[in-house]
């Protein structure tokens, strides 16, 4: 297996956290970064030094996750894969009932913070040949009656296989990872009767490990019960 310098956003907690842990496990490196500099710093000194590396930024703040890709680069000298996992959700449902205000942060987190991220990697990614993913969810490919975060979530599931077949021209691969219920610090309580981040974090590295020649386009992984 060839080791490969992985950037994450949402890096500090849930599945951005469990997939650093994963990908460093399985002999990858990482590239970390969240607004929270704390937990990074934490998650960084859990890793080892040799393996991690951290920039805190706001993903929603384009000249400040461009500083995140820059010192990526300048850290490792290049970038194999980027994983856009940067994400949130709202508390009050339906559109009728919704709140614009929360509708505002989460597009700006789901959607544009998705793009920033490809629009930055992306040149590095063409050099070597690399490799985007990015978190959709099970809402993204269904369904959900006023979903505002559901849309959001179709956004990110369009512009993955979109930007897959950009990718294609030069041989670079995109994955759009699509979870079921992740039980994750979007609820307040555990629910451990539904995905674990660990499970997104395993088709995280799946996809990144396949074969060069197989684009693994789609993941999409829901709670067996």
């Amino acid at each position: 297996m060839q080791e490969k310098t992985v950037f994450i956003t949402g890096a500090s907690s849930g599945i951005g956290k469990a997939t650093a842990r994963l990908l460093v496990k399985s002999g990858h490196k990482v590239a970390l970064t969240a607004r929270s500099k704390d937990k990074l710093e934490a998650l960084v000194n859990e890793l080892g030094n040799e393996n991690a590396f951290a920039v805190a930024a706001d993903a929603t703040n384009f000249d400040e996750l461009k500083n995140a890709v820059d010192k990526t680069i300048e850290h490792y000298g290049k970038l194999d894969a980027a994983f856009a996992n940067a994400g949130k959700g709202v508390s009050k449902a339906g559109t009728e009932e919704g709140d614009p205000d929360e509708w505002a942060q989460m597009i700006d987190i789901n959607i544009n913070a998705l793009l920033w991220t490809a629009k930055l990697t992306l040149p590095h990614l063409r050099k070597s040949q690399g490799h985007f993913l990015l978190t959709s969810s099970a809402a993204g490919r269904t369904s959900i009656k006023g979903s505002i975060y559901g849309a959001t979530k179709w956004f990110a599931y369009g512009f993955g296989r979109n930007l897959a077949e950009e990718m294609k021209e030069w041989k670079g691969r995109c994955t759009t990872i699509c979870p079921g219920m992740v039980n994750t610090p979007f609820f307040d309580e555990d629910k451990e009767d539904k995905l674990q981040p660990d499970d997104v974090a395993e088709a995280v590295l799946y996809a990144i490990n396949a074969n060069p020649r197989n684009s693994v386009r789609e993941v999409y992984l829901m709670p067996a019960y």
